[in-house]
């Protein structure tokens, strides 16, 4: 399935103008069993979520992630989950953005953050490091 998105989206500068640009949907979270559930993996769960309701399976080893694609409508959709703990997913988004390349007003990143009440979602243009200080588990 993998080559299906590009095929479909990068093999010509032609198909290019009339096949919209995929999105690039990343959630971020830390893997592994030990933090499955927590607020921490609220990126995680919106890409199963997502991935659930259009049938998209998140098992393909990509960049340093989950990595899974489909289409909503017409639109390709690229899905992530990094596997390199939530203050590295940088080492993972980076690449897949790169490798279809994408710009970046073309990839999303969910995440929670510590200034939000828990349940509340904000859709923002830029952002903060929503009280993530860039340092490992």
């Amino acid at each position: 399935m993998l080559n299906r998105v590009s095929r479909r989206c990068f093999c010509t500068a032609a198909a290019a103008s009339t096949t919209p640009s995929p999105w690039l949907f990343v959630g971020l979270g830390n893997p592994g069993e030990k933090f499955k559930g927590t607020r921490h993996n609220v990126g995680f769960e919106m890409i199963d979520a997502f991935a659930g309701s259009l049938g998209i399976s998140m098992n393909i080893p990509l960049c340093k992630a989950l990595f899974g694609e489909g289409f909503v409508g017409d639109a390709p959709v690229l899905l992530a989950k990094p596997q390199t703990y939530m203050n590295l997913s940088g080492e993972s988004a980076g690449p897949l953005a790169a490798y279809y390349k994408l710009p970046l007003n073309r990839v999303i990143v969910f995440h929670d953050d510590m200034e939000l009440p828990c349940g509340v979602l904000r859709l923002q243009e830029k952002g903060g490091h929503g009280c993530h200080r860039g340092y490992g588990p």
